[in-house]
């Protein structure tokens, strides 16, 4: 399950930057308010699943590989993946209050399933609706490069444990593949097309 929120987190979070930066291009109007709205509800998602991963990590830890030695390198990553974890709080929050401060705010869905309220920001003042967005939109705009930034360094360090450390750490990441090979050696690891031996055979 560890396995799975992670691969299928990092497919949304790169969409989530591929979006943000090409939504950019759209003209204002409504296909443009349409983007943004689509890019808040998939920020909202991943801002359940990021709460959904963190929880299961406090249930089911993860396993203990030979990143986990004692030393700088085993704090960096603990570190790193803490950053993580904030940025997928703090980008979908300021997300949703950017949409929020342009009025009228609609409201939008988690997942397209769960209704997610606008915030109460339609009694503020059109000034103060105005810092709001502008606060946060710098606020999303630095976390985002922040976050596009510590990807690929994440990317690089797990490499670096395979080819060069030649430890554990990626092959704890990636996905189990059932083994299929065959394997001689005993009546148990016969090819599908071949009887087992039998007991004259084996003297």
């Amino acid at each position: 399950m560890g396995v799975a929120f992670h691969w299928i987190m990092a497919a949304v979070v790169i969409f989530q930057l591929f979006s943000g930066w090409w939504m950019q291009r759209y003209l204002a109007g409504a296909d443009k308010l349409d983007a943004y709205a689509l890019h808040s509800e998939i920020g909202l998602t991943l801002l359940m699943m990021g709460a959904l991963r963190l929880l299961w990590r406090l249930i089911v830890p993860g396993p203990i590989n030979d990143a986990d030695k004692p030393g700088w390198p085993t704090r960096v990553a603990h570190a790193t993946h803490f950053v993580f974890y904030a940025l997928f709080a703090v980008l979908p929050i300021s997300g949703w209050m950017m949409w929020s401060a342009i009025q009228p705010a609609r409201d939008l869905n988690i997942a397209g399933l769960i209704p997610v309220p606008a915030m109460p920001f339609h009694d503020m003042s059109p000034e103060m609706q105005f810092r709001i967005l502008d606060l946060m939109g710098n606020v999303h705009a630095a976390t985002a490069i922040l976050l596009a930034g510590l990807i690929p360094l994440h990317v690089i360090a797990a490499l670096k444990h395979h080819f060069l450390d030649r430890d554990d750490v990626l092959e704890g990441m990636l996905p189990e593949v059932p083994d299929t090979h065959w394997h001689p050696g005993g009546p148990n690891y016969s090819r599908p097309d071949e009887p087992s031996p039998s007991r004259s055979d084996a003297g």
